[in-house]
């Protein structure tokens, strides 16, 4: 193999193998061989058989004590380029031990692994998929001296050419026409490496069109296989040398299309990743509602009524389970309403102290109380003309309850310590995740407040119940997450996605959000895991037998076709096409469900 000795003043002689169809000696720091003080460019071309060494870009090129401006260079020649000197030795004749020991690149074995250790060190500073597959393709052309060099991914079954490289690391133009589909087909049909010597003169392919009229020398190709999946190819090839390709060449191959499996692997699911995001966007597009996420029917009726409600004053009680997002509900319907422009003044009444919330609600006079310093207006002040969002309404105290109705019936309010009304413009939300009805019929809750307060019904529906907003809920929160907290996770496991959708989350929206927060900050792979939410088997909703599963579905499709109808038990008898009787027993086992009782199933139903 042929060798530049290099020896520059004042340092030990180095050696560089000449592997390449054309090597470039220059000051530039890219170049194959850094000569300081060079001007201009001096290229060693190699045609198959000879070596010619040509001064470019004003080159002042002395071979042998003579100036050159082209010479084919025989061993033993001497080029003096400045104040280096450089010797030409063809490679019959073997160098001294010494000369072996420093020159790493000699042997073909040792410069794959110096390329692919180099390629390493870039891949950590940049783990860009593209840029790192042409690197490693770049370096395995140089490796086994090839001219070319494709990168073929194998898309609904068919190869097609994601990387395209020639000798002078230039992407090539017309990929598809540079390379012989019948050997990579035969590659891809196999799963076997092929290492053809002279494709051209070869029994098993000189009758194949694209190597006639490529007219192909060396070629190598070799499969991309990942856990027995095929996901593409490596193609080199040399049209200048035959016999070009050992057992050598392909076992260096087969090290570079190892990383090279792994890169095409990782490139194929970020393009997923990024599919999937586009795709995230476009359903958050269509199914957002404001800052409100949801595409399941209930989220959908609820949209529907907030679009009659919200542009009149008249008061919405929004009921749901802890972390449903009511405070969500109520802003929205404050931001389509006339009132936007003025104030959303929100007030948990569960987590004052009842001797604070009067004061908090209606404000004081200066002296009401001890710690009374100055006068100061209550909530129903601070909301005139805009909306009052009452959260826990049913924790209310029932002293208070009477006060509250009488400040909603008159529209104004007195200060604590104070004889004279203020009047107030505002609208009511209020919102609670008790059931009002038993509340009443306990007597913790006046019912002429509840009809004050319920004139319009919105019963935000728990998460497990809205199908697939789950995962859509989940993949927005991970994205905001990721962005605020710098987090290179960018997406979720399928396992998890599955988990996410059997878990009940008893915390709904607010305890999936937070678990999604933690597993961002925690998580070692850029895909989250069950692991990582602490999502456990056990955990997750167990899978019912079909006629279980039939039953839930059967009772909950009710349930909600019932709230559609305001409860009316004829008209959704009708609706669901059954006897009248079927949705009386219905409601009958729904009430001995709640007592711990068990009835029969209702066989009436079944037969429908």
């Amino acid at each position: 193999m042929a060798t530049l000795v290099v020896h520059a003043a004042g340092a030990a002689p180095s050696f560089v193998t000449l592997v390449k169809p054309l090597t470039t000696l220059a000051a530039a720091p890219d170049s194959d061989v850094r000569v300081p003080n060079l001007r201009g460019v001096v290229a060693i071309e190699f045609d198959g058989e000879s070596f010619t060494a040509t001064a470019l870009e004003g080159a002042q090129l002395v071979v042998n004590g003579k100036r050159r401006g082209q010479h084919t260079l025989a061993d033993g020649d001497t080029m003096e380029l400045g104040s280096t000197q450089l010797v030409f030795q063809s490679g019959e004749r073997v160098p001294a031990p010494a000369q072996v020991q420093r020159n790493e690149q000699r042997d073909p074995q040792s410069l794959a692994t110096a390329r692919l250790a180099e390629f390493a060190r870039q891949l950590a500073s940049e783990p860009g998929v593209d840029t790192a597959l042409t690197r490693l393709l770049d370096a395995l052309i140089e490796v086994v001296r090839a001219d070319k060099g494709f990168v073929l991914v194998v898309n609904e079954g068919t190869p097609q050419v994601l990387k395209a490289r020639n000798f002078q690391r230039e992407n090539v133009a017309d990929a598809v026409e540079r390379l012989s589909d019948t050997i990579v087909r035969r590659v891809l049909e196999t799963r076997q490496p092929l290492c053809i010597e002279d494709a051209l003169h070869d029994s098993q392919f000189n009758a194949s069109e694209s190597v006639v009229n490529l007219k192909l020398a060396s070629v190598m190709c070799l499969p991309l296989v990942m856990r027995g999946e095929l996901l593409g190819a490596i193609y080199v090839g040399n049209d200048k040398l035959t016999n070009l390709f050992t057992d050598r060449e392909l076992e260096v191959a087969t090290s570079f299309c190892s990383t090279a499996v792994l890169l095409v692997e990782l490139g194929r699911q970020l393009d997923e990743l990024r599919a999937d995001k586009r795709a995230l966007l476009e359903r958050l597009e269509e199914h957002a509602y404001g800052d409100i996420i949801g595409a399941c029917e209930a989220m959908r009726d609820i949209f529907r009524k907030i679009d009659k409600v919200a542009g009149t004053d008249i008061s919405v009680l929004v009921t749901g389970e802890t972390g449903t997002g009511k405070e969500l509900i109520a802003r929205e319907i404050h931001r389509r309403s006339p009132r936007k422009n003025g104030p959303f003044v929100a007030i948990n009444c569960g987590a004052i102290p009842e001797t604070l919330l009067e004061s908090e609600l209606f404000g004081h006079a200066k002296g009401a109380f001890t710690g009374a310093v100055a006068s100061r207006p209550g909530r129903f002040q601070a909301a005139h003309g805009g909306t009052l969002f009452l959260d826990e309404i049913g924790e209310m105290p029932a002293a208070l309850q009477v006060k509250l109705l009488r400040a909603l019936q008159e529209h104004a309010v007195t200060r604590v310590g104070e004889n004279k009304a203020e009047p107030v413009d505002i609208r009511v939300v209020a919102a609670t995740n008790k059931d009002l009805d038993e509340e009443m019929k306990g007597g913790r809750f006046r019912e002429d407040l509840y009809y004050r307060v319920n004139v319009v019904h919105l019963h935000l529906p728990p998460l497990h119940d809205r199908g697939e907003d789950a995962v859509t809920l989940a993949k927005w929160f991970l994205g905001r997450a990721a962005r605020e907290l710098g987090s290179k996770v960018k997406g979720f496991s399928p396992q998890a996605l599955v988990a996410i959708k059997r878990f009940r989350w008893p915390g709904n929206i607010r305890q999936l959000e937070n678990r999604i927060k933690k597993a961002v900050v925690l998580a070692e792979k850029p895909l989250i895991s069950p692991d990582d939410l602490e999502l456990r088997p056990e955990q997750l909703e167990p899978i019912l037998a079909l006629a279980e599963a039939r039953d839930e579905w059967q009772k909950r499709y009710i349930n909600e076709v019932l709230e559609r109808n305001g409860g009316n038990r004829t008209k959704t008898a009708k609706d669901l096409g059954v006897d009248p009787r079927t949705i009386f027993r219905h409601l009958e086992r729904m009430e001995a469900e709640k007592r711990g009782e068990t009835l029969p199933p209702d066989e009436a139903l079944d037969e429908q």
